[in-house]
């Protein structure tokens, strides 16, 4: 059998049209493209507004400056989360507090946010940075509630998650990312996620004035809007008496950075986003094989849920024995990974405080938990080895 990884980008050969149509252009950086993709990926998400940046991590670094955050600042996150969501918290010098997870469905426990929220005085805690971890969706109606009562914003972490959603108190479908309850949301195009570019990102919002902040704050703090210029027409090198600035003229208002997605990126994105719906259908089958796979086996202590709004960027089960599993898998060219050691036991953040035993929850899916291999080009004699080679393993 040959080597099966976790998770492997699908390119069709409408994405490598794509792309090749984007190198004649006359566009390889800031071209239509790039609004082209924003809008659809508006569409597709359903939020008003939509920012493509270079990845996922630029855009919660960007996301975090447009909410203001400030050194002396307190926000909370899951510990169950690539380091990035917690560490976009560190690059504005505000300082991260972490919450424990749910047993269950692996997000941040609601419970447990609200306790820490409730034990200290309003205004410790500026925002919250709740993760779709897996695909599963946050119930950010909930989380808005407790948000709202304590004045936090809500930076929605849905990397894993295009496509996935929750039902609302109304019965409302409510997509990951479209801004009815969170104030931004970011998502990422890494291979081996839903949609891919290469590298990239996209923040979603509808606050037209956090949309306008992230426009500037990606490329350098620009602005080319003369409505909106500081100087006059004569400081920018124009005539006295000239009604209009000199065509060359643009102005850095802010500290901004560059963070911009190319019209390259943008091109395989739209063309991805195309048959995204396709490849999230085929996600939820194979979810949904491994849950019938492993659902009454006596090795299985927990595993990602049957959900229809779960993305399933990731399928989780929780086992005894996880290293030995792991290595026999390796063993069989198999190569599960694991999501993830728990942000506050790494290094870093142990030298601010944290150690184990804080996080009963975190730390002990941390032992047990291994993802198996989740993407939509997995065949289905590949995902009937998968599954044999975990049972042969648990029958020696």
């Amino acid at each position: 059998m040959k080597p099966i990884p976790y998770g492997r980008q699908t390119i069709s050969q409408e994405d490598i049209d794509a792309v090749s149509t984007s190198l004649q252009s006359d566009y390889l950086t800031q071209g239509p493209t790039i609004s082209a993709f924003e809008s659809a990926f508006s569409a597709y998400i359903g939020c008003q507004y939509a920012v493509a940046v270079s990845n996922g991590t630029a855009a919660l670094h960007l996301s975090v400056i447009a909410l203001g955050v400030k050194p002396g600042q307190k926000v909370l996150t899951s510990s169950l989360t690539f380091v990035a969501s917690a560490n976009c918290v560190q690059y504005a010098g505000a300082e991260v507090d972490f919450v424990d997870i749910d047993s269950k469905s692996y997000l941040i426990s609601l419970e447990l946010l609200e306790a820490k929220l409730a034990a200290v005085p309003k205004g410790t805690y500026a925002g919250i940075i709740p993760v779709d971890f897996a695909g599963l969706a946050v119930d950010l109606e909930k989380l808005k509630e407790i948000a709202v009562k304590y004045n936090c914003w809500i930076l929605e972490d849905a990397c894993h998650a295009p496509g996935g959603y929750f039902i609302d108190s109304k019965g409302k479908q409510q997509n990951c990312g479209n801004g009815n309850f969170a104030d931004l949301a970011i998502f990422s195009f890494h291979p081996v996620k839903h949609i891919a570019t290469g590298e990239g990102g996209m923040i979603c919002t509808n606050d037209k004035a956090l949309y306008e902040k992230l426009i500037s704050l990606r490329s350098h703090g620009i602005s080319r809007d003369e409505t909106k210029f500081k100087n006059s027409i004569e400081e920018a090198g124009g005539n006295p008496g000239d009604f209009t600035y000199p065509a060359w003229y643009m102005e850095m208002q802010d500290l901004g950075y560059n963070y911009r997605l190319t019209d390259l990126q943008a091109a395989l994105g739209l063309s991805q986003l195309k048959s995204a719906a396709k490849r999230l259908d085929k996600r939820k089958e194979i979810a949904a094989i491994y849950y019938e796979a492993f659902k009454n086996e006596h090795f299985v202590c927990n595993l990602s849920p049957v959900n229809p709004g779960h993305a399933y960027h990731l399928y989780v089960i929780e086992v005894s024995e996880r290293l030995e599993l792991y290595n026999f898998l390796r063993s069989k060219n198999i190569f599960a990974q694991i999501h993830y050691f728990p942000c506050h036991l790494m290094p870093y953040y142990q030298e601010k405080g944290w150690k184990e035993g804080m996080l009963e929850n975190v730390e002990e899916y941390y032992k047990a938990c291994i993802s198996l291999p989740m993407f939509p080009g997995l065949e289905e004699a590949e995902q009937q080895y998968v599954i044999s080679s975990i049972k042969e393993f648990y029958q020696k």
